[in-house]
Order: structure tokens, then C-alpha cells, then sequence
């Protein structure tokens, strides 16, 4: 689980799936719940404008040696000397500058006031006289109160992050160990996170995830699990290890431990869910249009039977003509029909017949029609349901991309550090954090991986109409490299959200 942590493979994993997140834990790299804990609370507003974050790593990499003044070794030796913690902050000002209890408390609520700019001005000449009335350097003292300042643009309390570094933990190991249950629980929450469900299928699909396409004779309204033989797997809990649970060991927290000290999990056998492979059915909840109602209306008559075509499926749930064309748009209905043209003929050929006739039997010449490219299936793929199970639409496009000079994200990653490179991929995420001094970063993804990029505010400033409007879009610039950190540092952007047209030229939107 660390393992993955460290690589920063956290698509959809709580607190830790963000493009800041994700770029500090290579560098940080979690070993333990703490270092989880002090993960969550880094990356924010806080820790950062305090000038705390790269002292820290520092540190910890052995860079540069913990030193803090003696008499502060119970507040900051377990995050190397410096305080990432509300509550260190109110430690030092009560042990170092002679703050009371009721000063401190003063000193937090100034600190959370982060929205309206707590007034921490008139804490510095106390706390710095303080300080070195009790033999504290004076630099000490202006770098606490410079730290102290970062917080009230907005920090954590170690309990908070605590709290926050359980879901964490327990997110990713569900993301390593149960990858299917994790992918089916994501999509069935959406909206929720970063990603859209594309991209959770396809990073899913990376670690080796089977995904089956939402289909009338099997799907129900929320994505399920499906053993090889397309049995739903539908897990119960069968308690074996919970009464054991009460007698594990608590840490600090309260928190139930492992014997390695990580936050203990029920074993397998508590989900009664044996270590077979399974696979995850998309839900109808995906299919564009559709209405909860209809899909149980599906899947209450698919428990009396099932269906013998569309025909069938439309007389006896009551589906008109619009809702079978949702679920052909969305390729719901191959069981019944075949291929996406002919589910749509069939679901066109749906008409309301008067009570009296309702159960008649129609007599209609059969027509076959041949099936579409696969760049049409996947335009329609992403129209209906906002992702495809075929090939990734650049997948279809490298060999115009080549020719460009193009690279995939696999190439770029095997660049050395300092080359220059050229880039492009769907965009999936845009993010402007506020501590990022009006840098943008963007994720772009292809049929191999995801690009990075840092697009600073004199470029963006120039090319924003690239930037708002891109849906493909490539990157001429510099290849940054540190470590497992690797960033496309951008110098010139191009919109190559026409080149999506040679899929189908109808249609161009893939979001």
C-alpha cells in the first residue's frame, strides 16, 4: 500500500489525489500512518506560505540537519524541528515565549481565522520579546512568527489531519488490494473527487481491472461485481474478525492497530469475498438520460425472466421509445441487439401500442445493418456515458500525432531532466491553487499515461483562449524531472481538439 502511496498512484484516493498531492508524495514518501498524517497537513495553504514544506523534505531526505532549540524537543521532534501543526504553534508560544493557556487559545482562534486574515500582527512583539527574554536566537523568533503567519492561510490541527489520514490509508489499500470494489464504490458515488469517471475506469483498467459495459441483462442501476461467469458477487459481512477488532491495540487517536502500527483492517474473509478475480459491470446510472426508475423497472422484470430483444424489454417494463434510445445510445442493449447501429434501429422501432394490442405480437421484415467504425463507437461511447471500454481515442490518433512529432506520456517519462519535449493528451484536470502564484496545472491523459504540466501566468496570460477551450491539447516545452517527479514545464500551447474530429465529424466534445 505505501508502495503505491509513494508513486503517487492515488487517483481517487481521499485527501491524497490532487496534482499537489500527488507531486509531493514521491518526495515525501510515506512509510508510516504519521508520515500520512503529516502528508495531509503539508499540503496546504499553511505549511506552504510558512515556508515550511521544503525544510521538512529537506530533512527528512537528509539533506539538512534537525536542529530546534532544547527545551522544544516534545513539540518538534517527531516533524524534524519544524511545526506543521496548529498545536505545535501553541506549544512553542506557551514554552518558548511564556504564552498562557489563554494566549495560546487566542493565538489558534487568530490562526483559524484564515477566511477574514485573523490579526496576528499583534502577537509578534510579545512572542518575539518572549522568546528572547528565554535565551531563543531572535532569527528563531522571526522565523516561528513567519510560520505562524503561513497558518492563518489556513492550517490543520493534528487531530483533524489524523482523522483525515485514516480515510486515507484505508482509501488506498482498498485502491491496491480490492481494485474492483474501489473502482465500483467511486463510480457509484459520483460526483465526488478530482476525476471523472473515465478517468478512474482507465487508471483502474492500468492495474489490470476487467470492466464490463452496462447492459440491460445484467447491469443494475449502480455498478456491480461480477465473478467470470458474470454471477454479481454481492458481499455481506459474516463478522469473523470484528469481535476481534475490539481487542486490537489503540494508538494516540483511539485508532485500532495492526501489528506493523498502521490501522487495522478486517481481513478478507470478514467481506466474504473470496481472492478470485472479478470484474466490474457499469451501472445504468452511467447511461446519459436514464431515470432510476427506469432501470428498476429493468431489473425487476429481468428477476421474472429475461429478455428475448428489445421488443420484449420495451413491452414489459413500459419503456418508450426516447428511454430505449438512451439505453441503445449507450450500448445497453447488446445482449438484445448487437451492435450499437442496430440497437438503435430496434430502439426506434418502439412504439406505444393501444391496451388492447399491448401484448400482440408484431410481424416486422428483419433488417441487419453493419456495424460502425470503432472511432464512431467511441464518439458515441463518450456522448453517452462520459467514457469508452474500447481503445483510447489517441490510440486511433497516434499515427497523425507521430507524424507531428508528438510524444506519448511513456516517451516523455523516459526523457532526462532539462530536454526539451512535445506533448499532448485529452485534458482531464485543470487546477490554479491559490499558494501557486497564478500557476495552472494541468493533467492531460493518452492511451498510455498522464502528462503533467505547469503552465506559468505569463504564458496562460497569453494563450488563454487555448487554455479555456482545449479538449485536446498539446504542449511544446522543457522536460523537469527530480526523482519519481516528473513535470512537462510549458513554453507554447497548441488546441488540437479539431484532430478529434477525424474520430466522427459530428462530434468533438470528449468531456
Amino acid at each position: 500500500t505505501y508502495k503505491m502511496i509513494q508513486r503517487a498512484e492515488t487517483i481517487g484516493v481521499f485527501q491524497i489525489e490532487s496534482r499537489a498531492q500527488r507531486s509531493m508524495l514521491p518526495r515525501l514518501k510515506p512509510e508510516c500512518f504519521y508520515d500520512l498524517v503529516i502528508e495531509v497537513a503539508i499540503v496546504r495553504p499553511g505549511p506552504i506560505q510558512g515556508g515550511m514544506v521544503h525544510p521538512y523534505l529537506q530533512r527528512r531526505q537528509g539533506l539538512e540537519p534537525v536542529v530546534y532549540p532544547k527545551g522544544l524537543e516534545s513539540v518538534l521532534d517527531r516533524t524534524r524541528g519544524v511545526p506543521v501543526f496548529q498545536e505545535q504553534v501553541m506549544q512553542i508560544a506557551m514554552i518558548a515565549a511564556g504564552f498562557t493557556g489563554g494566549e495560546a487559545d487566542e493565538l489558534r482562534r487568530s490562526m483559524a481565522a484564515w477566511k477574514r486574515k485573523g490579526d496576528l500582527g499583534k502577537y509578534r512583539e510579545k512572542l518575539i520579546e518572549g522568546m528572547r527574554a528565554r535565551d531563543y536566537p531572535v532569527s528563531f523568533a522571526e522565523q516561528i512568527f513567519e510560520q505562524i503567519k503561513g497558518f492563518s492561510e489556513y492550517g490543520f490541527p493534528e487531530s483533524h489531519a489524523a482523522s483525515f489520514a485514516l480515510l486515507v490509508y484505508t482509501s488506498s489499500w482498498l485502491k491496491k488490494h480490492r481494485t474492483a470494489e474501489f473502482l465500483a464504490g467511486m463510480l457509484n458515488a459520483q460526483p465526488l473527487g478530482f476525476y471523472s469517471p473515465s478517468q478512474l475506469v482507465q487508471d483502474a483498467r492500468r492495474s489490470g481491472v476487467e470492466v464490463r459495459p452496462p447492459d440491460v441483462m445484467h447491469s443494475d442501476w449502480d455498478c456491480t461485481l461480477e465473478r467470470a461467469d458474470g454471477r454479481v458477487i454481492r458481499p455481506t459481512r459474516r463478522g469473523k474478525d470484528t469481535e476481534a477488532l475490539d481487542a486490537r491495540p489503540l494508538d494516540q487517536d483511539g485508532i485500532a492497530q495492526d501489528e506493523d502500527g498502521d490501522p487495522y483492517l478486517e481481513s478478507d474473509e470478514a467481506l466474504a469475498i473470496d481472492a478470485a478475480p472479478v470484474a466490474v459491470r457499469l451501472g445504468l446510472r452511467l447511461v446519459k438520460g436514464l431515470q432510476q426508475a427506469s432501470a428498476a423497472a429493468i431489473c425487476l422484470e429481468r428477476r421474472r425472466g429475461p429478455f428475448n430483444d428489445a421488443e420484449d424489454l420495451a413491452r414489459r417494463t413500459g419503456l418508450n421509445q426516447q428511454q430505449m434510445t438512451m439505453l441503445a445510445a449507450g450500448d445497453a442493449l447488446t445482449s438484445l441487439s448487437g451492435h450499437r447501429r442496430q440497437q438503435m434501429w430496434d430502439a426506434a422501432a418502439q412504439h406505444a401500442s393501444p391496451p388492447l394490442l399491448s401484448t400482440a405480437p408484431v410481424q416486422e421484415d428483419f433488417l441487419a445493418l453493419p456495424q460502425a467504425p470503432e472511432g464512431e463507437e467511441i464518439v458515441f461511447d463518450y456522448a453517452s456515458l462520459g467514457l469508452t471500454l474500447r481503445r483510447h481515442p489517441l490510440s486511433l490518433l497516434r499515427p497523425m500525432l507521430r507524424e507531428q512529432r508528438w510524444m506519448s506520456a511513456r516517451e516523455l517519462n523516459e526523457l532526462p531532466d532539462g530536454r526539451p519535449a512535445r506533448g499532448c493528451g485529452i485534458v482531464t484536470v485543470k487546477q490554479q491553487p491559490a499558494t501557486a502564484k497564478g500557476t495552472i496545472f494541468i493533467s492531460l491523459e493518452d492511451e498510455t499515461g498522464d502528462i503533467q504540466v505547469i503552465v506559468h501566468r505569463a504564458l496562460w496570460q497569453r494563450q488563454r483562449q487555448v487554455m479555456l477551450h482545449s479538449r485536446l491539447m498539446a504542449v511544446k516545452g522543457k522536460w523537469q524531472r527530480s526523482g519519481e517527479v516528473r513535470n512537462l514545464i510549458a513554453g507554447h500551447m497548441e488546441d488540437l481538439t479539431p484532430m478529434l474530429g477525424r474520430l466522427r465529424t459530428e462530434s468533438r466534445d470528449f468531456h
